[in-house]
């Protein structure tokens, strides 16, 4: 689907490959890009630098990088020094099969910010990297919960309530990690320009044991494809 050049969309941009990937499906689709990335004083801050250089990469028309200190809430691996970045393979799961890595209503709040951003740049459209099949753990990766979002913020919205209600793209919502790799490939991004990974090495590597690095690396493998990444 084409849009004219008008059209915009808001793009929650983590600085991840997933979030990387669903931001240039959104521009080769004809959307005039803004982006949001949340910094929330996650363990892998280095992220924040990679959304900027993708917002730099994909010329979005304006890059918003929001200060929100989740670790005052802690409760995860990526806010609480207390609790370690599981290292023991895909799945490392806490009560529930919950992985340690989910970040308490993580995409519910982030979702509500770019909800918001999106009225303020009259956007109709949300695009947003979550993957169902990958993290099948987080409850706020799945189809259902982005449904339930999109008719909640039709409700919550000056532009819902007139009947312009906000879309929430999700182009990844049933793409495996190899899936995206290759995707990535044809729309000839550089990957290495992404960072996934949960616990960097203090001279900048991905650590390569983490849930994230190990989907990661999987993927591009299984997708027959180099990877760009630099593992510890």
């Amino acid at each position: 689907m084409n849009h004219s050049p008008q059209s915009k969309a808001v793009v929650l941009l983590s600085g991840g490959l997933d979030s990387f990937v669903a931001a240039a499906l959104a521009r080769e689709a004809g959307f005039a890009l803004y982006a949001l990335t949340i910094d929330y004083n996650q363990r892998h801050r280095v992220e924040l630098e990679s959304a900027r250089r993708i917002a730099a990469n994909l010329r979005v028309e304006r890059h918003v990088v929001l200060p929100l200190d989740l670790t005052a809430f802690g409760g995860s691996a990526l806010t609480s020094a207390d609790i370690a970045v599981p290292k023991d393979g895909v799945g490392a799961s806490g009560e529930g099969g919950i992985p340690l890595t989910y970040v308490p209503a993580r995409n519910t709040i982030f979702l509500s910010l770019t909800l918001g951003f999106a009225e303020v740049v009259d956007a109709q459209d949300i695009f947003i990297g979550v993957n169902a099949l990958d993290y099948s753990g987080y409850p706020d990766c799945r189809a259902e919960f982005i449904e339930a979002f999109a008719n909640m913020a039709a409700l919550a919205t000056k532009a819902g309530v007139e009947g312009a209600p906000v879309r929430i793209n999700t182009p990844l919502q049933f793409m495996t990690k190899a899936d995206i790799a290759r995707e990535a490939a044809r729309l000839e991004l550089d990957a290495g320009l992404s960072w996934s990974c949960y616990d960097p090495t203090e001279d900048g590597k991905h650590c390569g044991q983490c849930d994230s690095c190990r989907l990661r690396a999987k993927g591009f493998i299984e997708a027959g494809l180099p990877d760009p990444t630099v593992y510890a």
